[in-house]
């Protein structure tokens, strides 16, 4: 695989209020735990110098206020929503259109996404090069967990989104316990 220029962060929403029977999937929001949880784990993903350029959010409530934690928090300067990355939605053509030669943004370096289980494993399995059979199984991201994913060179201009299966390289898996161990989150002197 080529050398890569551009990342993928991939980051599950943080806890948020269970699903009962009489509240709707979309409303539901981040708990108090979810919330300092997840700031937590942006310290340290930040920490890690793993700053991105601009996050692109589930527009579900628990993930875009995963994503406006990211930027409180310094992970990102900018937030745009994307129904791609809804539950059950295809983010594939997203990702195709990002990493084409007529990204609207051209030289971007890292891209943190927001979204849900298992729509993110699965993403991530499947630009790895996971089969799709295997892709749900093959790994699994926790609540406010991240995934770095390395890109290979994008596909040509007019080819189909799933030549972006098998095209990246996953650099690190980080469930949300590593981030917020005692090493972590607390800067070196000087940073």
């Amino acid at each position: 695989m080529a050398r890569c220029h551009r990342e993928l962060l991939l980051l599950r929403h943080g806890i948020a209020e269970e699903r009962l029977d009489q509240l709707e999937d979309a409303p539901r929001q981040l708990t108090p735990e979810g919330v300092e949880r997840t700031s937590r784990v942006i310290q340290s993903l930040v920490w890690l110098d793993l700053t991105c350029d601009l996050v692109l959010s589930s527009p579900l409530v628990r993930a875009r206020q995963t994503a406006e934690l990211a930027l409180a928090g310094g992970l990102a300067p900018e937030l745009e929503l994307a129904a791609a990355l809804a539950p059950l939605a295809d983010p594939l053509p997203l990702l195709e259109r990002w990493l084409g030669p007529l990204s609207p943004r051209p030289g971007w370096r890292r891209l943190a996404l927001v979204g849900h289980e298992p729509d993110l494993s699965t993403l991530a399995a499947l630009l790895i090069g996971v089969p799709m059979a295997q892709a749900p199984q093959a790994l699994q991201l926790k609540k406010a967990g991240a995934a770095l994913l390395q890109c290979a060179a994008p596909p040509p201009s007019g080819s189909p989104p799933t030549g972006l299966v098998g095209s990246a390289r996953l650099a690190l898996l980080l469930p949300p316990r590593a981030l917020l161990g005692p090493r972590i989150g607390l800067a070196p002197s000087g940073r």
